[in-house]
């Protein structure tokens, strides 16, 4: 079941770089569908099935594995950590979150000078980075330095919810989501054969799917990703991107890819066809890792579908389960539609 996997998924850590566990659950699920896979030297995770035909263009789907997080940069004399951000984070939602640190899992609280100690222009300002800490009850450096090293990774709270009208929240729903989407087609019997790429470091510059997309060569790429909705009530009109719960968000443009004309058309028009809501960006933001496919080599004809995700690369996003099953639904019939010569 789709939601059960995005649970799965989103519980996991796997930070940029340290995708090693999420890599490892689909590798096991893939292989157990009879997929051929294969770890490259990034760590993309790049799985060939089978189907029922080899279609006129090889087609490749795309989700990166990685989410968000934090890195150890320094533990001071007093046993706190210092830390950088592993992808962009707004540093406003960091006070106060707890996290986990390293494969051990030793918890922590981001911390920040006490509000009583801070002067009135502080106040007024975000905290810099430099400002925070990770609180993890060591009491010098020695013993910060038994539980954790400079360059371990830290990854929120992995606490999920399902609340009002079919909404989820947990962490990392960008884009495991995507990962999940795609390990359940991979589960399908498909209509033609279809490489799926589970790619890494995408929040910090789309660096795995170069490599995936230069060893696939596919003609046509279809990525699966969560971008980010403001659509919240102070956000004004003209600048929410898109909606939580309106469908599946098809782009023509973002900020780092102009999409293939034709393959929006075909994206739209199986929605049409097949009663799927949808939607487009309203506001040109993001990026995907499209932007690296569609480069490779000769060029690759790029198409994306996303789901609308308030709160993007906090610990705490919110996106509704009935776009993700849409999602899946609209994947599924693109592939369908690759393989009868539609794209």
């Amino acid at each position: 079941m789709l939601l059960d996997s995005v649970k799965a998924l989103c519980a996991l850590s796997g930070p940029s770089s340290y995708e090693g566990p999420v890599r490892d659950y689909l590798k096991a699920r893939a292989e157990a569908a009879g997929a051929v896979c294969q770890v490259d030297r990034l760590g993309n995770l790049i799985c060939e099935k089978k189907g029922a035909i080899s279609a006129p263009h090889k087609l490749m789907l795309a989700a990166h594995m990685d989410e968000v997080g934090l890195i150890v940069k320094r533990i001071t004399d007093e046993g706190y950590i210092k830390f950088a951000c592993l992808g962009g984070i707004d540093r406003r939602v960091l006070i106060g979150k707890p996290v986990f640190l390293g494969k051990n899992r030793i918890p922590g609280v981001i911390g920040l000078k006490a509000i009583h100690l801070t002067t009135p222009e502080e106040r007024k300002k975000v905290p810099q980075l430099d400002d925070l800490y990770i609180d993890i009850g060591a009491s010098d450096r020695e013993e910060g330095e038994t539980l954790t090293h400079i360059g371990d990774f830290a990854v929120f709270s992995d606490s999920i919810t399902e609340f009002g009208d079919h909404m989820l929240k947990a962490k990392a729903i960008d884009d495991r989501l995507g990962c999940a989407v795609m390990i359940e087609l991979l589960e399908r019997e498909l209509p033609m054969d279809v490489t799926f790429a589970f790619t890494v470091q995408e929040e910090v510059g789309t660096r795995g799917a170069f490599g995936a997309a230069f060893s696939v060569t596919p003609e046509i790429a279809l990525i699966i990703e969560g971008t980010t909705a403001a659509d919240s009530p102070t956000t004004d009109v003209h600048r929410r991107v898109c909606y939580s719960g309106r469908g599946p968000v098809i782009p023509y443009m973002d900020g780092g890819t102009v999409y293939d004309p034709k393959l929006f058309d075909l994206l739209r028009d199986l929605a049409e066809e097949g009663n799927i809501p949808w939607q487009t960006k309203e506001y040109i933001s993001g990026g995907t890792d499209a932007r690296v496919i569609q480069r490779t080599k000769t060029g690759v004809r790029v198409a994306a579908v996303s789901a609308a995700v308030r709160y993007l690369h906090s610990p705490s996003s919110i996106a509704s389960v009935l776009d993700f099953q849409n999602i899946e639904i609209l994947a599924l019939r693109f592939i369908e539609a690759v393989a009868h010569g539609r794209a």
